[in-house]
């Protein structure tokens, strides 16, 4: 008799873990709360506006094309990529540098800002592509239950060459001096959650992924990615429940039969992917077949969240990119009141996406589609009024920079912070991206994928390896999928 696996949150991780499933001949449903799948990814629209609500970075391509290779389709299947040109600009306290989107002609504009800097660059790109290669084909592929699994011939002759002990704002800064170009490196690593100074050098592997392989755009938005995993595994024959809440997670004689949904209804299963965030998941089981305590979650470090604003504004910004960062301030700064002494920032830097760049599907014509991030640490106060107190922040300097008014030209705004993460996603905290991936929170030392006390349930996302983000995600629930297999039969 086939077994019925039940998949808990339709994000990337979720998604990735019931097409994996399906494919390996086990009937899969899965339960998603909202009433759109994608978790964070999700999108909404308002007044012509198409806004994606989360991640707006496309980078490492070759995971997401992998991802449908394994089910004999391409991304080619589901949406159109472009690479953006320049890949995204970074305005700086007096200047604004456009990075290109051909790495070719990186190691001259380097070399422009800092005499040697141009071979420092290809030094160092050399190294972040060995690590690219190492860390996205062996370390991301094994589960990380034990530090054996990372004892491989290839992996422990190249120990020296993934500088896993050395900090990152450290290791930047043995290439390069001038600030401008170690602002420029140090950026990726906020991605990954943490601090340039917690971060392993091992992570410069996120420079290769954006400077080298490219900065994309799915044509209709982000989501589009979602979409296209949702119809894949809709046409595998996953079962597809949105607007379905688990409240509970039904165990007997230490192993998973089934969930009671928001409402009372059960539902018999025999095997449970928990891809919605592992804190929550874990309180969905009685205590003693939890994997970790609340002190456990409440000691560890986590990524930011983030203050975001979605706007439609009916007036074009010609300053504006598609991607833009605002370092215009201290990094060190905002990074310490967020990660060290946490509270809302002084001086927040801040990142403005403008998707109508690119497509004018997203914007009525004449219009912009502009989406405002700044990191903010996790489990702060937040209200209306400091929302609006940091908008204006925000906006007092956008326009400076862009020596317009923006403000007379919103025709649509909304925000988004650490209250919505945790009523739409349940997120721990309201962190918007998990755990920082810091040295003691890396590979086999992050919450394992099994629980320990239950043989048939197995955890996937954000929360747990390989870590936080769009590919790492997808990796995730193959991952989970993997280990399924091995404890369901």
């Amino acid at each position: 008799m086939t077994k019925k696996i039940g998949v808990i949150g339709g994000g990337f991780a979720g998604l990735s873990a019931a097409a994996y499933l399906k494919k390996n001949g086990y009937e899969v449903v899965l339960f998603e709360k909202n009433d759109v799948i994608g978790g964070r990814n999700r999108q909404f629209q308002k007044d012509g506006f198409v806004f994606d609500m989360g991640p707006s970075w496309y980078w490492m391509p070759d995971v997401f094309e992998k991802f449908f290779q394994d089910f004999g389709k391409t991304t080619k299947d589901y949406y159109a990529l472009e690479k953006l040109n320049p890949a995204f600009s970074i305005f700086y306290d007096k200047i604004k540098l456009d990075i290109p989107a051909d790495p070719a002609e990186l190691p001259a504009l380097f070399e422009s800002f800092e005499e040697g800097a141009g071979e420092a660059f290809n030094r160092f790109m050399n190294s972040a592509e060995y690590k690219y290669e190492v860390g996205m084909n062996d370390f991301v592929q094994k589960p990380s239950k034990s530090l054996l699994e990372f004892a491989s011939l290839k992996v422990l002759k190249g120990a020296m060459k993934l500088t896993l002990l050395t900090k990152y704002d450290k290791y930047v800064r043995e290439y390069f001096k001038n600030k401008y170009l170690i602002q420029l490196m140090e950026f990726p690593v906020l991605f990954l959650g943490s601090a340039p100074k917690n971060t392993p050098a091992l992570y410069s592997l996120m420079n290769y992924a954006g400077l080298m392989l490219g900065t994309w755009y799915p044509q209709g938005g982000m989501h589009q990615v979602v979409l296209g995993m949702e119809s894949l595994i809709e046409s595998l024959g996953v079962e597809v429940k949105k607007s379905t809440e688990i409240t509970e997670i039904l165990v007997e004689n230490k192993r998973v039969n089934g969930v009671c949904l928001k409402g009372g209804e059960k539902v018999a299963l025999d095997g449970i992917v928990a891809a919605g965030d592992y804190a929550h998941m874990e309180t969905l089981l009685p205590v003693n077949y939890r994997n970790y305590t609340d002190k456990y979650w409440e000691d560890r470090v986590f990524a930011p969240s983030s203050l975001l604003f979605y706007l439609g504004v009916d007036k074009k910004i010609e300053k504006l990119m598609h991607h833009n960062l605002f370092f215009d301030e201290s990094l060190d700064q905002h990074a310490v009141e967020i990660y060290d002494t946490p509270q809302w920032p002084t001086k927040p830097l801040f990142y403005v996406c403008v998707p109508s760049k690119t497509d004018d599907t997203v914007a009525p014509q004449g219009n912009e589609n502009i989406f405002i991030l700044m990191p903010l640490a996790a489990g702060v106060e937040d209200t209306e009024a400091i929302r609006e107190k940091y908008f204006d922040i925000i906006m007092d300097r956008l326009e400076a920079r862009m020596e317009i008014k923006i403000r007379p030209h919103i025709v649509y705004k909304r925000s988004y912070c650490i209250n919505d993460f945790k009523a739409d996603y349940y997120a721990f905290k309201g962190n918007a991206y998990g755990l920082a991936n810091t040295l003691n929170q890396t590979a086999f030392l992050k919450p394992k994928l099994n629980n320990k006390k239950i043989k048939n349930m197995v955890y996937a996302g954000q929360l747990t390896v390989p870590g936080p983000g769009m590919p790492p995600a997808i990796i995730s629930g193959k991952l989970a999928a993997q280990e399924m297999e091995k404890v369901v039969r």
